[in-house]
């Protein structure tokens, strides 16, 4: 079980698989932005994995349930887009349509998905794989974690100063073909990289069910 929010497990991908994925993403025509890749489950490669026994079989150890693949992302830092990002909450979820209940917004398109920010009860729902294509040292750039902050959503500045000055930071290093299991609302972040490896990450959210609770249903991404 994650009781801190996250759990690391390496070796789960040989890196034979994580160079083999590599090179079907480089082959493909997928839209990249600066930070990386977006809508990855329609992405053959990328959804084969998503499912395959091995991860599906770490979110039932972590859970005690056998979660499904939902959203997907590759993060690249690289030499020409080196990026820092402070620490934050992944509140955002893609549904099938916008929400307008407690709790839930505001809302964004992006790449015509539907995102929005969900409540604290939705977001606990969900768990979060990185599958470290290249290894993750404290030069490239790791993820940083504070355990224990992912209880609930943070809505203001005062809540997250505090959980920021008080938590502890863990930097999360992870060999090639290890997983970083996550609740989204656990606090994390990740500084640039300070030599010339790449670190690319594959994010993927999984759920218990795509519906969430009535009317609200998550959406492929």
């Amino acid at each position: 079980m994650i009781e801190r929010g996250f759990s690391i497990s390496e070796y789960v991908l040989p890196p034979s698989e994580c160079d083999g994925l590599l090179d079907a993403l480089s082959a493909e025509d997928v839209s990249r932005s600066r930070a990386g890749i977006r809508n990855l489950m329609s992405n053959s490669a990328v959804s084969d994995l998503a499912n395959d026994t091995r991860l599906i079989e770490l979110t039932r150890s972590l859970t005690g349930k056998p979660l499904i693949p939902f959203k997907a992302t590759l993060f690249e830092k690289t030499d020409d887009a080196n990026w820092l990002v402070p620490f934050h909450q992944d509140t955002a979820l893609p549904l099938e349509h916008a929400v307008e209940a407690d709790g839930w917004g505001p809302s964004s398109v992006k790449e015509g998905v539907t995102f929005v920010h969900a409540p604290t009860w939705a977001l606990q729902k969900i768990l979060a794989l990185r599958i470290h294509l290249d290894a993750s040292t404290s030069l490239n750039g790791p993820l940083r974690v504070i355990p224990g902050s992912h209880h609930k959503r943070l809505r203001d500045d005062a809540e997250f100063q505090k959980q920021i000055e008080n938590g502890s930071h863990i930097e999360c290093t992870v060999g090639k073909g290890g997983v970083i299991a996550m609740r989204p609302l656990l606090l994390h972040a990740s500084s640039k990289c300070v030599n010339d490896e790449p670190r690319r990450v594959l994010h993927i959210e999984y759920a218990e069910s795509m519906e969430l609770a009535d009317n609200i249903r998550l959406s492929v991404a």
